[in-house]
């Protein structure tokens, strides 16, 4: 027992050693658990649905995900003290001063990421500049990238190519030294003392959202300010909130009357947020499905 208490308590402390490492190169950091979710729950889990946007720390409490990510040593220690549990880290991506972006090269599925981002580079004619490059248990690679301080790169799964992830605002990548069920995430050699690269222009360009198709009523969203309100709440999801903040938006859109209207809004908020389009609609047509057919009270 004494052995298998120890080997958590010195996980934490090498995690909490990588993570203040990190700050000291401004990069802000939280705790990770083994399955490499932050490690604090939300201390708002219990509470009943918000009447509007959620809790994004202004309650002074931990537990709110990559949003209680910092670079201040003193709020580092404390996060970890809250959750010696953790074994890892991770940072928050979009951030001042580096607006990380970060290029997830998956090897899950049975396309060839490498090849496929090699191939996007001959098309747009980029090339990756020498840049921190960190490799994961299961032998993907993260290429850590900087965006320019006015531009929000959103997050993506297999948009830019199958098998390519995007970690842009909002989201966050596992930090070398953490260690997960699945192994130590480790910086891959030559490449610990680089600084992160800036993003190529034309790779930049990929990662944006393409242009809104031209609707009636061109640069105005359903709704108003509260259809703008409803479509920006689904934008500042992060991984794990996205199926749930576009249930919540659209049930919202459906009950004020707007939801037909504000539909492909929502769909391309959540595109951006890395669902796929056939998920967003669905999440959408069970949110009006519930709210069109409630029982009179």
């Amino acid at each position: 027992m004494a052995t298998t208490d120890r080997y958590p308590r010195q996980a934490t402390t090498l995690a909490l050693a990588h993570a203040l490492s990190a700050a000291e190169r401004g990069l802000s950091v939280i705790p990770l658990s083994r399955t490499k979710l932050p490690a604090l729950r939300s201390p708002h889990r219990a509470a009943p649905e918000p009447a509007g946007p959620p809790c994004h720390g202004e309650c002074g409490r931990f537990g709110h995900g990559v949003y209680d990510a910092s670079t201040d040593p003193a709020r580092i220690r404390a996060l970890f003290a809250a959750a010696p549990w953790a074994t890892g880290y991770g940072i928050a991506c979009g951030l001042s001063p580096h607006h990380l972006i970060g290029v997830d090269l998956d090897t899950k599925s049975d396309t060839d990421s490498t090849a496929a981002l090699r191939e996007l580079a001959l098309r747009h004619l980029f090339t990756i500049p020498p840049t921190i490059v960190v490799l994961t248990p299961s032998g993907g690679r993260h290429l850590w990238l900087t965006g320019p301080p006015d531009v929000v790169v959103p997050n993506s799964a297999g948009r830019l190519a199958p098998g390519i992830d995007i970690r842009g605002a909002g989201g966050y990548l596992v930090g070398p030294g953490s260690r997960t069920t699945h192994g130590v995430y480790a910086t891959a050699p030559g490449t610990a003392h680089l600084t992160p690269a800036p993003c190529p222009r034309s790779l930049l360009r990929l990662l944006l959202p393409p242009p809104r198709s031209s609707r009636p009523g061109p640069g105005s969203t359903a709704g108003g300010a509260h259809g703008r309100g409803l479509v920006q709440f689904v934008l500042a999801a992060h991984e794990g909130q996205r199926n749930t903040r576009l249930f919540w938006a659209a049930c919202r859109a459906y009950e004020d009357g707007i939801g037909p209207e504000l539909t492909e809004d929502l769909v391309d908020a959540a595109v951006r947020t890395g669902l796929t389009p056939r998920e967003a609609r669905a999440t959408i047509t069970s949110a009006a499905r519930m709210t069109t057919h409630r029982p009179e009270p």
